[in-house]
């Protein structure tokens, strides 16, 4: 991605080094995955999910959720900003990046 003089520092921190829209996609989808993931699970279920479940699910404490939230809801208020505001890059037909 390239600085223009209208982007904000927030979405071109978010994305400074990603070119296409396919990309930020996939890097949103990945951290709600992530998110999904570090939810304190061995406490929320409790003994029902055994111990091999205790094992598979190493997160015990919020602190994971606590930062991934914020940093996916960042994401997708810059690639709102960017689809918005026509940031990513048009390339024509058949040429490579």
């Amino acid at each position: 991605m390239t600085k223009t003089q209208n982007t904000p520092l927030w979405v071109f921190l978010a994305f400074s080094a990603i070119e296409t829209r396919k990309a930020a996609l996939i890097l949103i989808w990945a951290c709600v995955a992530f998110s999904i993931y570090s939810l304190p699970w061995v406490v929320i279920l409790g003994d029902s999910i055994g111990e091999l479940g205790k094992q598979l699910l190493l997160i015990d404490d919020w602190s994971w959720i606590a930062m991934m939230a914020p940093m996916t809801l960042w994401y997708i208020l810059s690639l709102m900003w960017m689809d918005k505001n026509a940031g990513w890059t048009k390339r024509p037909a058949g040429a490579t990046p």
